[in-house]
């Protein structure tokens, strides 16, 4: 008989037994095979939609099929998980997710998803630091001015973030509870809308990642008053940190990064996170991302796993501090 009839048959068989490894191999030697969506969780114009679209664009290159950004925003960026999870895993719906999601897995107490055990990393894609901005209509032109303010008017100063639960609302706790002040939270989609509303002075201030208020730091729009990492940002380079400017210890920043379902096979898991990682660490995205604030990391699925599972531990003990909780 011939070799192809012969492997024919045997995968069929395989098939028929229900064998997992012989459905995944001939998927991955297929895949892709049609256009993937790369879900952002946010509205588009915030630092999750731009990575997405910058990584989007030459993952569409390299495997050969449209890489299709879908925004699906909502309930502090835990409806586009929630979808991405449930989704068939087969490699065609993957999520761009962020530090966010490790946070919401102790803020919010009635998920239907397990962020680590319903998702397969693929790779970490950049690390942006966030930064305390101002309009320059508030009187403070540095940290210690913003806590005198604070601390004059309990209450009265308002700071926006992509909504409750994010990595946004979480610093900005952080910051009430270091600089001994009360703030009032005011939660938003995504970075789009919050950053529009901080322009127009409807809020006071906010603790964004550095991309999408990074033109408007440059055009004098916006006041930075310190970055939230316990290093400056190389885009940012005479912005103090926090603990510069007298908050210690202090050191928050954003990652953000490709998940698909947890069931996807690991050949096309291995096959995106290659092609992910070659993209990632190309000269030419390098230079993007430092255009935009951001640092490059592209690491293994391990190597995300386990940058998740720390981070789920540490942001538990500050969400329990900070008495954040949603139902």
């Amino acid at each position: 008989m011939h070799k192809k009839a012969v492997s024919a048959r045997a995968l069929a068989f395989a098939c028929l037994l229900g064998l997992p490894f012989a459905g995944g191999v001939a998927q991955a030697q297929s895949y892709p095979a049609r256009p993937v969506s790369l879900i952002v969780p946010f509205p588009a114009g915030g630092t999750t939609d731009v990575l997405a679209r910058a990584l989007g664009q030459e993952l569409s290159k390299s495997l050969g099929q449209p890489v299709v950004v879908e925004n699906k925003p909502g309930a502090g960026s835990t409806l586009g998980a929630d979808y991405v999870a449930k989704a068939a895993p087969d490699g065609y719906t993957l999520l761009m997710g962020a530090v966010h999601h490790t946070i919401a897995t102790s803020v919010y107490k009635s998920l239907h998803y397990d962020f680590q055990k319903d998702f397969a990393p693929v790779t970490t894609v950049a690390l942006v630091p966030n930064v305390l901005v101002v309009n320059p209509k508030l009187d403070a032109r540095d940290v210690q001015s913003l806590l005198k303010l604070a601390q004059a008017a309990p209450g009265k100063l308002t700071y926006g973030s992509n909504g409750m639960g994010t990595g946004q609302h979480l610093i900005g706790a952080q910051f009430e509870r270091a600089g001994h002040v009360q703030l009032l939270h005011v939660p938003y989609k995504g970075s789009g809308p919050l950053t529009t509303d901080l322009l127009g002075g409807q809020i006071d201030m906010s603790f964004d990642t550095i991309t999408p208020v990074l033109p408007h730091i440059q055009s004098g729009k916006l006041r930075a008053l310190a970055v939230t990492t316990n290093q400056r940002s190389a885009a940012l380079p005479d912005v103090p940190t926090m603990e510069e400017a007298g908050l210690k210890p202090f050191n928050m920043g954003t990652w953000f990064g490709v998940l698909a379902p947890a069931a996807a096979p690991k050949a096309v898991v291995d096959r995106l996170n290659a092609e992910m990682v070659k993209i990632i660490r190309s000269p030419d995205f390098s230079r993007r991302m430092a255009e935009i604030g951001a640092v490059p990391i592209g690491d293994s699925p391990a190597e995300m796993k386990a940058r998740i599972g720390a981070d789920t531990e540490n942001y538990a003990k500050l969400v329990k501090d900070a008495k954040v909780a949603i139902n």
